[in-house]
């Protein structure tokens, strides 16, 4: 196993493409996909200082081998903001080397650092994986989601 150090960074304009190999890979995961102009909103919202909507990857030997995007957000039972994880992928070649971890470790100073109370993410029930990391970082709430797609 390679244990080269893993760097995380904000997103920057250079990464689109390699950004983009990650982000279709983590909407395959998903088995969904999206309009090729929400993709390209979505990375451009990543870039917009005026767009609370913040991205980092994470590089290991000049690879970016995984991204996280997170949304900031007033919330009504605080007087500071929350922040939403939004989307969480690790290249299927580097599971396992605990680049998830750092991701969402990142996160957490990052929202720390904006004044925000808590980060909170969702995922999939059957995402055993994820979530037997989720389990090490955080706590599960008691709360279920409804939805109403418009």
């Amino acid at each position: 196993m390679n244990h080269s150090p893993v760097k995380i960074k904000a997103l920057a304009l250079a990464d689109h493409d390699l950004w983009a190999h990650l982000w279709q890979n983590y909407l395959t995961f998903y088995k969904t996909s999206l309009p090729s102009s929400t993709t390209e909103t979505t990375w451009c919202s990543l870039l917009d200082d005026d767009i609370p909507v913040y991205g980092f990857g994470a590089w290991k030997d000049g690879v970016l081998v995984g991204i996280t995007h997170v949304v900031m957000h007033p919330t009504t039972w605080s007087s500071t903001a929350c922040c939403y994880l939004q989307d969480l992928y690790v290249d299927e070649l580097v599971r396992g080397q605990n680049i998830g971890r750092l991701l969402i470790e990142v996160i957490y100073r990052f929202a720390d650092e904006k004044g925000c109370n808590h980060v909170y993410w969702k995922t999939q029930e059957s995402n055993t994986t994820a979530r037997s990391l989720y389990d090490t970082i955080a706590t599960q709430t008691d709360m279920v989601q409804y939805r109403k797609n418009l």
